[in-house]
């Protein structure tokens, strides 16, 4: 079963306590695809720039990902400059943000076969483009939706309207407070539910996840790691081993979501190790199920 995210595919400067890295391939959709490829294949909607090097069109390629509706115009490609503090790695402070090509109208393009796609994730991007790509599939098994700060302060109307044709919603914690205006994260993750979204995802950094349905709930702690090298993209690659898993599983039931929840925990767990996506790259299932293990063994 095969996977279609809409995102964004960036050039990213990033700066924390470990280092310095510029022009990194970056982007929602990219660290979504790292994680969602070990599990399906994953076809990935976005723009890039004149700008972007064409080693990352076979990098994608190399790694099974189908880029038929990764597109390049005139422009620039999305870039971001952040840093991360000694003090808080869980918060970016935002340097500089280029917007480059996806100012200039991006209206998202699919292959027909990709319309019939039934898993689909919105990852973080306007969520009037987010609007745009939804009214294109024809077929919907299960839409999970990702946002962030920015779009839930400028565009919340068009937000909301998309929260309640969507069935999961991946939101941090800040986000999830930021939406609901509640601080208790069990109310705020009721009012998103109440929003639309069947399935509510709230990403609690290294203190974990909490899962909320009408029919069920469940927390898991995150894998401990000790040193973090770089965060960027963690929340990404979380929902593209969430989503990536569901569709491989083909089921959508309370068994489906704790296996999916635990392999997403510990595949972003990969990728605060290291830069951009330098430790989810060459990830393998035989990795991947070995951390798994550990992460059960820690819970119980």
């Amino acid at each position: 079963m095969s996977l279609l995210v809409l995102g964004t595919v960036a050039l990213d400067d990033v700066k924390t306590p470990c280092g310095i890295r510029n022009n990194m391939l970056g982007g929602s959709a990219s660290h979504f695809s790292m994680a969602a490829r070990l599990f399906t294949k994953v076809n990935l909607v976005a723009i890039v720039g004149s700008d972007f090097p064409k080693k990352y069109f076979r990098f994608f390629e190399d790694k099974g990902i189908d880029v038929s509706s990764l597109h390049r115009a005139e422009g620039k490609t999305f870039h971001w400059e952040g840093e991360y503090k000694k003090e808080d790695l869980n918060k970016a402070l935002t340097i500089a943000t280029e917007i480059g090509v996806l100012t200039t109208n991006f209206i998202p393009r699919i292959t027909d076969a990709q319309r019939r796609i039934p898993y689909v994730f919105l990852a973080n991007i306007d969520p009037e483009i987010q609007l745009e790509l939804l009214r294109l599939v024809r077929t919907q098994k299960l839409v999970g939706v990702d946002s962030m700060n920015l779009w839930i302060n400028i565009k919340r109307k068009p937000l909301e309207k998309l929260l309640k044709k969507v069935d999961l919603f991946v939101a941090n914690d800040g986000e999830a407070r930021l939406l609901s205006g509640e601080n208790n994260l069990i109310r705020a993750a009721k009012y998103l539910r109440n929003m639309g979204p069947k399935f509510v995802v709230v990403k609690k950094g290294e203190h974990g996840v909490l899962f909320f349905s009408d029919r069920f709930m469940f927390s898991f702690p995150a894998y401990p790691i000790e040193r973090v090298v770089d965060p960027t993209g963690a929340g990404d690659t979380f929902a593209g081993g969430l989503m990536g898993y569901l569709a491989k599983a083909g089921r959508i039931n309370e068994m489906a979501f704790k296996r999916a929840v635990l392999y997403a925990t510990t595949i972003a767990s990969f990728n605060v190790q290291g830069f951009g996506v330098t430790k989810t790259e060459n990830l393998t299932m035989p990795v991947v199920n070995g951390r798994l293990k550990e992460l059960i063994k820690f819970i119980s």
